[in-house]
């Protein structure tokens, strides 16, 4: 089976699937130990729910993702590359609280989030480009050039 480098609709066995399939896996047991609220919250639930929704498109040439980010500055965002990792962190601030009032009851989620995204290549230097706007992070990564193409032909012969 060939390597893929973004989720397969089926599953599959590709680094994205693994580490999807690893996260959801901790929030569902969290919920159930700390459910919101319940009085008591975990550190990685809270950064969980701050987590942004990705999308992933793949071409011949390269890995475009877009993430939602509403209400994180481009300031609060930074976007690294360490081997084949694509990784996005950001802090969403919250805005000031009016102690005047006698209910309190927050839906809307604040603090950091870390998001590592394997590419399944490492890229060149210089080869990831974004734009932020509207709240929206879009990313481009360029395959290598000399890198394998991820697909590999077996010849099989007789023994």
């Amino acid at each position: 089976m060939p390597k893929q480098s973004v989720p397969s609709l089926f599953g599959g066995t590709s680094p994205f699937f693994r580490s999807f399939q690893n996260d959801l896996a901790r929030m569902l047991d969290l919920s159930r130990r700390a459910a919101p609220g319940a009085g008591e919250t975990s550190e990685f639930f809270e950064q969980f729910a701050t987590m942004p929704a990705v999308d992933f498109a793949e071409t011949d040439t390269a890995v475009e993702v877009s993430a939602e980010v509403p209400g994180v500055s481009e300031d609060d965002l930074d976007v690294t590359v360490q081997g084949d990792l694509l990784i996005i962190k950001g802090e969403k601030s919250s805005d000031t609280e009016d102690e005047q009032k006698d209910y309190h009851y927050i839906e809307r989620r604040y603090g950091s989030f870390r998001r590592q995204i394997p590419l399944g290549f490492v890229p060149e230097e210089g080869a990831v480009s974004a734009d932020f706007e509207n709240g929206v992070l879009k990313l481009t990564v360029k395959k290598p050039k000399n890198g394998p193409s991820g697909v590999q032909k077996v010849q099989i012969g007789k023994s």
